[in-house]
Formats: C-alpha cells, sequence, structure tokens
C-alpha cells in the first residue's frame, strides 16, 4: 500500500498480513482521489473514515492535508495499526476509535465535511449506515458522504445520491447534504 500524493507522497505503508482488510486499490484510490481533487479543497477538512481497516483512505486524506482525521474501525488491530502510522507519520490530527461503524454513526454528534464508508463487501447494513449518516445530520452543510461497494449493492433508491463511478469491481457512491 502506497501514498499517491501529499506531503507523505510515496511512502509505503506494510500492514501487518493478520488485519480482517479488503483495502482499497491503487487504481480505484486514484480515481476517487481524481474526482475529490477538482471537488474539494483539502486543506480545510475535516475527514470520518468508517471501516477505516489498514488507515488506505484517511492516510491519503491525512497526506493531501485534511485539517482532520477520524478512523474508525472494529478491530483492535486495525485500530491500533492506523494509530500507529499516524505518530510514525507525525500527523498530529488523527484520532482513532474502535467501534462498529453504524453504532458509531448513530451515537455520535459532530460533523464532517467528508465522510468515506469502506465495509466489508458482504455488509448487510448499507441502507441503514447511510440513513443513519444522513438523518443523524454527521455531514456539514455542503458535506459529502462516499460509500464504496460491489456492484451487487443498489443505493439508487436514496435521494441524496448524486453520482456512483465504478473501478473495475470497486464502485464508489456519492451523497450530498439533503437541503
Amino acid at each position: 500500500m502506497r501514498i499517491i500524493s501529499g506531503q507523505y507522497r510515496g511512502r509505503n505503508i506494510h500492514p501487518p498480513k493478520n488485519l480482517p482488510v479488503r483495502p482499497t486499490t491503487d487504481k480505484a484510490k486514484e480515481g476517487l482521489f481524481n474526482i475529490l481533487n477538482n471537488l474539494l479543497d483539502f486543506e480545510d477538512l475535516n475527514v470520518l473514515d468508517l471501516f477505516c481497516g489498514t488507515g488506505n483512505i484517511s492516510l491519503e486524506f491525512a497526506s493531501r492535508g485534511a485539517a482532520s482525521v477520524t478512523s474508525v474501525d472494529a478491530s483492535p488491530k486495525c485500530v491500533g495499526f492506523v494509530k500507529s502510522t499516524f505518530e510514525q507519520l507525525g500527523y498530529k490530527t488523527a484520532t482513532t476509535y474502535k467501534s462498529d461503524a453504524l453504532r458509531f454513526a448513530l451515537s455520535t454528534s459532530q460533523k464532517w465535511d467528508v465522510i468515506f464508508a469502506d465495509p466489508p463487501y458482504t455488509y448487510p447494513h448499507y441502507p441503514e449506515l447511510i440513513t443513519a449518516i444522513l438523518e443523524n445530520k454527521l455531514l456539514r452543510e455542503d458535506g459529502l458522504l462516499i460509500v464504496e461497494h460491489p456492484a451487487e449493492v443498489d443505493l439508487s433508491s436514496f435521494p441524496a445520491l448524486t453520482q456512483t463511478r465504478k473501478y473495475g469491481r470497486v464502485h464508489f457512491s456519492f451523497f450530498e447534504n439533503m437541503k
């Protein structure tokens, strides 16, 4: 896994082999961040990464200058790895939580500019997670929710859906705050 842009560009991150993860591919990550480069000013962003796994997406936002990154995962090994990686890089505005993502979304009152969620592809609660984020108003006014999912997961019934991009088996669905 490598960081593709920003102040930590080119750094290779070597997560332990025993983490229960499916990291976003470099091709899909590059495609996602090409889209985001045209939409966002990274330096002012507060980002939430649900199901952070290896921290692949969290680290990319941090490298690009996000004001803060909050990483959440149910696995204590993942959370420990992400926390130690942020410390090694010297990124001071990272927060990590060991928590179920849906439970976290239902219990927090904090707001973010960008929320990225990458559940396991067999995750049965995509609709509940998206609903919790949108109805609990976890996005700031012009906030953006990005959900990574397989083709078999159809999220088109959500009125807040603005677009879906496909990179091989990886799909990114974008949701905006409902006015």
